[in-house]
C-alpha cells in the first residue's frame, strides 16, 4: 500500500489527531499505518517496525489474532448491539462481567463498562459523589490524586491527570482536584531509600487531608500501580499498600487506575494483586479488549456497589453509556482473556524480563540516567549531567527528535518531551523482537550522542 499525496492532504484538511500540535502536524504530514501482525507494524511505504509501546499500550495481546477477529465476526453476525437500559443485556457482556470479577482482587465483584479508561475514571468520579450523598456525608467532596499522574483526558478527568498539556487552556483542575507529588524514586527529594519515600508519600497524603478540612471533606484518592504517562515511574514496594491503609484509616476511597497495568503489562492480570491490594474502585481498559475494539470498565467493591444500591431503592441510578457493555466488544474481550491465560501472560513474563535485562544493559550509556520498569513496562531516563541528573535539554526537542530516529530506525517507542523514552511492547514478543528492541534503542542513543547540541550539553 502506498499512502498518495491526497490521503495525506485530506489528514491534514480534516482529521483532527490526539494530543497533537495541529499546526505541526499540519507541516509535517501524517504516517499511516497499513497493516500489523504479532509485535511487528508496517507503515504505507512498506517500513517495518517492532511495536515497543503496543500502539497506546494498549495491543496486550499482539496484532493479528485471527481468533479475536473471528470473536467479532461471529458477535456481529448475531447480535452487533444490545441495550444495557431497560433491563436488557447480552450473553457475552453478562459473561465477561462474570469471568473480571472472578478474576479480579478482593471483593471486587461489581463490573460496569464503559468505552474506554477516561470515561471509566469520569464513571468513578459519579459514582464516588453518589456514594457519599447516599451515605449522607455530602461534605466528602474533595478529590486528591498524584502529581506526574494520568486519568484520562475527559472534561473533568483531565484535572485528575496532572501534566501540563491536560490542563493549559482547558481551565482545569477544578478546585475540588488536588495533588500531593509522585513517589518518583529517581528524583524524589527524601532520596531513593524505599521505606523513606513510602513515609513522604503518607505523610502527604495526611497533609493535604488536613490541609483540606479533615477526612469529612475528602471523598477518594487516585493513583495508578505504576505512573504511566508521567514517565513511567515505579513506586517502591509497599508503596501502594500503605497509601491503601492510609485511605481506609480516614475511611477515604482508593481508587486503582490499572487502564495502563491491567491485563498482563506488569506480569499478573491486575497489578493491584502483586501489590496486595483491593481498592474501593478499579478502572480498566486498553488490554480488556488489547485495542481491536473501543471497551473500558469499572470494578466496584462489594460495599460501594451495595450503598449504591440500597441509597436508590427503587430508583435508577441515573448514570449510563449508549455504548456499555457493547455486546462486540465483550466477546472480544472473552476471547482475549481466552488468549492471555493460554499462554500470553506467561509469555509476557518471560519476555518483560528479557525486556529489563537488556535496557538495564545500557545503563553505562553517557545519555542514560535512569532505567526503571516492571514486566512489559518500562522506561528510560535522558540525561546530560549523571551525577546531577540534568535533564535532556528541552531545545535539543527530544520527544521529536527522539521518536523519529528510533522510527527510522524500525522501533515504535513512547517519546516524552523530558527525555524519558517508554515501552510498552506486546506480551507476544519473541526473543528477537525484544533483542531487536534494545538493539535498536542503543543504535538510537548512539546516534542522539553524536548531535553537536547534545554532545555540547554534555561537555
Amino acid at each position: 500500500m502506498i499512502v498518495s499525496t491526497s490521503l495525506i492532504d485530506l489528514d491534514r484538511a480534516h482529521l483532527v489527531h490526539p494530543v497533537a500540535s495541529y499546526r505541526t502536524h499540519e507541516q509535517l504530514g501524517v504516517r499511516v499505518i497499513a497493516s500489523a501482525s504479532g509485535a511487528t507494524v508496517t507503515d504505507s511505504t512498506g517500513h517495518q517496525l517492532v511495536d515497543g509501546f503496543a500502539g497506546l499500550w494498549c495491543v496486550n495481546a499482539g496484532y493479528g489474532h485471527e481468533s479475536i477477529v473471528e470473536a467479532a465476526a461471529k458477535q456481529l453476525r448475531t447480535l452487533p448491539y444490545a441495550t444495557g437500559y431497560f433491563g436488557l443485556g447480552s450473553e457475552p457482556a453478562i459473561e465477561l462481567a462474570a469471568e473480571l470479577a472472578r478474576r479480579a482482587p478482593g471483593d471486587l465483584n461489581h463490573v460496569y463498562f464503559t468505552l474506554g479508561g477516561s470515561d471509566a475514571v469520569d464513571s468513578t468520579i459519579r459514582f464516588i459523589r453518589y456514594y457519599w450523598n447516599m451515605r449522607g456525608k455530602a461534605a466528602k467532596d474533595q478529590f486528591i490524586s498524584l502529581e506526574q499522574g494520568y486519568h484520562g483526558s475527559s472534561t473533568i478527568g483531565a484535572g485528575l491527570t496532572a501534566l501540563p498539556a491536560f490542563h493549559a487552556g482547558f481551565s482545569v483542575p477544578y478546585a475540588w482536584q488536588h495533588k500531593i507529588p509522585s513517589h518518583n524514586v529517581y528524583r524524589n527529594p527524601v532520596g531513593s531509600d524505599p521505606a523513606a519515600i513510602i513515609a513522604a508519600s503518607v505523610a502527604q497524603l495526611r497533609q493535604k487531608v488536613a490541609e483540606l478540612g479533615g477526612p469529612e471533606r475528602v471523598a477518594a484518592f487516585y493513583a495508578e500501580p505504576i505512573q504511566g504517562s508521567g514517565g513511567v515511574l515505579v513506586p517502591p514496594t509497599g508503596w501502594m499498600k500503605a497509601m491503601r491503609e492510609v485511605c481506609r484509616e480516614l475511611d477515604i476511597l482508593f481508587v486503582a487506575d490499572e487502564v495502563i497495568t491491567g491485563f498482563g503489562r506488569t506480569g499478573p492480570l491486575f497489578a493491584c494483586s502483586e501489590d496486595d491490594v483491593v481498592p474501593d474502585f478499579l478502572t480498566v481498559a486498553k488490554g480488556l479488549t488489547s485495542g481491536y475494539v473501543p471497551m473500558g470498565a469499572v470494578f466496584m467493591s462489594e460495599h460501594v456497589y451495595q450503598t449504591l444500591a440500597d441509597g436508590a431503592g427503587s430508583s435508577a441510578v441515573g448514570h449510563g453509556y449508549t455504548y456499555s457493555a457493547h455486546p462486540v466488544s465483550a466477546a472480544v474481550g472473552l476471547e482475549v482473556l481466552r488468549l492471555y491465560e493460554g499462554g500470553l501472560l506467561e509469555n509476557g513474563r518471560k519476555a518483560g524480563a528479557r525486556l529489563m535485562e537488556g535496557l538495564n544493559s545500557l545503563k553505562n550509556h553517557p545519555l542514560v540516567g535512569d532505567v526503571r520498569g516492571r514486566g512489559m513496562l518500562a522506561a528510560i531516563e535522558l540525561v546530560v549531567d549523571k551525577e546531577k541528573k540534568t535533564p535532556f535539554p528541552a531545545a535539543a526537542q527530544p520527544s521529536r527528535r527522539i521518536f523519529d530516529r528510533a522510527w527510522n530506525n524500525g522501533l515504535v517507542i513512547r517519546a516524552f518531551a523530558d527525555g524519558v523514552l517508554g515501552y510498552a511492547p506486546p506480551l507476544c514478543c519473541t526473543d528477537s523482537d525484544i533483542d531487536a528492541i534494545i538493539q535498536r534503542t542503543k543504535m538510537t542513543l548512539d546516534q542522539t550522542l553524536e548531535d553537536p547540541d547534545v554532545r555540547a550539553a554534555l561537555a
